[in-house]
């Protein structure tokens, strides 16, 4: 009988019409991002990956996508904050929603997955340790722009005259077969009706662009990245709305020669990418071995 080493360190028959039991799994969590304010860029979900995830055979795991947070409506009389996203779940391991960004003068941006970032005269919200990174605030000082939310990789820049700040930049992972970036966060609008905002976060992690005299970009489905924020026109006396957050999403993969799950629910796609076999879930559903 002939032997060889596996992916995940497993040395057994090679093949000779057997198939094992799973035993661990590699994950990737990522919760919904935060939605844009009138003028800040939303947070990015939480994101939590890593290898080694026990697994009991004929139990069902719980998987939750997060849903991405709202962004503010356009508004004629005041800044309106970002509402912050949903958790990602598989099993025990949960990523927190990212933070909306913060509206008004006293409205900061809220914590998270990443913090989302603060408007005019505000400070941004926190990170949560090993998930993400805090958001920027902006000057106290009229026509600066919205902060940018914090990413899964950096924390968000501040808004400076004119131009809103740029999102944190998101995560590469290649957990699916190609590399893939997810969780950055929106980027700030532009204040004063002038200039343009910078190029926010990390366009390939699907986080929203700030507008200048428009709104905020919705961030791309299933990255958790966050929505940008809209900016503001004096001359309209008009505050434009804000983009929504990024639902989330969870990848788990393992090595191909082991069984393939017993039964699925909400729909998982799965399939081989060289020697891994992988499930990913875009909405949320169970998965058993």
């Amino acid at each position: 009988m002939s032997f060889q080493s596996h992916p995940g360190g497993f040395v057994g028959a090679q093949y000779n019409g057997l198939n094992y039991p799973v035993q661990t799994v590699e994950y990737l969590v990522v919760a919904g991002g935060g939605g844009g304010s009138n003028s800040a860029g939303g947070g990015a979900g939480g994101l939590l990956q890593a290898t080694g995830y026990s697994i009991t055979l004929g139990s069902s795991i719980t998987v939750t996508i997060g849903g991405g947070g709202s962004g503010a409506p356009s508004s004629v009389s005041t800044y309106q904050a970002g509402s912050s996203g949903a958790n990602s779940v598989f099993g025990s391991i949960t990523s927190t929603g990212g933070g909306g960004a913060g509206g008004g003068t006293s409205g900061n941006g809220s914590n998270g997955g990443s913090g989302g970032g603060g408007a005019q005269g505000t400070s941004g919200g926190s990170g949560t340790s090993g998930q993400g990174y805090a958001g920027a605030g902006g000057p106290n000082s009229s026509n600066y722009g919205g902060g940018g939310g914090g990413g899964s990789g950096s924390v968000g820049i501040s808004g400076t005259t004119i131009y809103g700040g740029s999102g944190g930049t998101g995560t590469t992972s290649s957990i699916s077969g190609s590399p893939v970036q997810y969780a950055g966060g929106g980027g700030g609008g532009g204040g004063g009706g002038g200039g343009s905002p910078i190029p926010i976060g990390l366009g390939s992690a699907g986080a929203g662009n700030g507008g200048s005299t428009s709104s905020g970009a919705n961030a791309l489905a299933n990255t958790g990245s966050g929505g940008g924020g809209g900016g503001y026109n004096y001359s309209g006396s008009l505050y434009f709305g804000g983009g929504a957050g990024g639902s989330g999403i969870v990848v788990i993969r393992y090595p191909a020669y082991l069984k393939q799950a017993t039964s699925t629910t909400g729909s998982p796609t799965t399939y081989i990418a060289g020697p891994w076999r992988v499930y990913i879930f875009y909405a949320s559903g169970t998965i058993t071995f």
